[in-house]
């Protein structure tokens, strides 16, 4: 099967804290190319801090696309990227420049090159009563009738562990994405330090953050969108909105927000390693 497109375009990849950004923008300085931003949360008003949204001072004139495009309170999807993304890549193309996709939220980079598993409609009946269930119960759940699917989740993550258990429940488990014919020409950036480095640059970025604000961001956000919206826009929301209702201290904030990153600094690079075997046996 052919690809619809043949556009090249620039993918670059890497845990939390690697250096994306100051790539992505180095990389659109050089070639003259534009970015389209890869990270779930990104899209999101008010979500700066806690996501290290690149600033204007950064982009360093470089147009970026898909930051700031919702609010808080307004789901996007993998499904809603893989569309956005694949309309901007047409676009910048047609304009003569590179399209240059960059952030870690690598189920976004799958959603747009390899298509998403088969649609499965809305059990509003099941939803409901997974909804009365614990989030430790729903993670539980998902993790003994698909233990690969709940190795790809945040345990935490109530939206994405109720829909994988009404996949479950239709499908018998989530199937993987399926491969297809890729679309564009890819070269992949991959910016992988080692975890020692990695661990560094992690507590470096997150003390700057509580610094500059990052309490007083996911105040608001919380104020805006309330507690439940507020677990889903990642764990340092989650978390710090965890000391906003006075459920751990302010001293507690810097260890558990360091160890959380650094589990999901893991499981980008076990993502890595995946995309580093596919490329190798294609």
């Amino acid at each position: 099967m052919e690809g619809k497109l043949t556009a090249k375009v620039i993918c670059i990849a890497g845990p939390t804290a690697s250096g994306k950004s100051a790539r992505a923008v180095e990389e659109a300085l050089a070639e003259g190319g534009e970015v389209i931003s890869v990270d779930s949360r990104q899209v999101y008003r008010g979500l700066d801090i806690g996501t290290e949204k690149v600033t204007r001072e950064e982009m360093r004139g470089v147009p970026h696309h898909l930051i700031d495009i919702r609010e808080p309170v307004e789901p996007y999807s993998a499904g809603d990227f893989a569309l956005d993304a694949a309309r901007l890549i047409e676009e910048i193309a047609a304009r003569g420049k590179l399209p240059i996709l960059a952030g870690g939220t690598h189920f976004y980079f799958d959603a747009l090159l390899s298509g998403l598993p088969g649609g499965t409609p809305p059990n509003e009946a099941l939803r409901a009563e997974l909804a009365a269930l614990p989030t430790e119960e729903l993670a539980a759940r998902v993790a003994a009738a698909d233990p690969r699917r709940a190795g790809e989740l945040d345990p935490k993550n109530r939206r994405r562990l109720i829909r994988a258990l009404e996949i479950v429940a239709a499908q018998g488990s989530v199937p993987p994405r399926p491969r297809a014919a890729a679309d564009y020409q890819v070269e992949w950036i991959v910016i992988d330090p080692p975890l020692p480095a990695l661990r560094e640059r992690i507590d470096a970025r997150l003390a700057a953050a509580l610094e500059r604000g990052l309490v007083d961001e996911v105040a608001r956000v919380r104020a805006a969108v309330g507690d439940a919206r507020l677990n889903e826009l990642g764990l340092e929301y989650r978390i710090v909105g965890e000391y906003l209702r006075g459920e751990r201290t302010r001293e507690s904030l810097f260890p558990a927000l360091a160890a959380k990153l650094g589990q999901l600094a893991r499981r980008q690079k076990a993502w890595l390693r995946k995309l580093a075997a596919t490329a190798a046996a294609a």
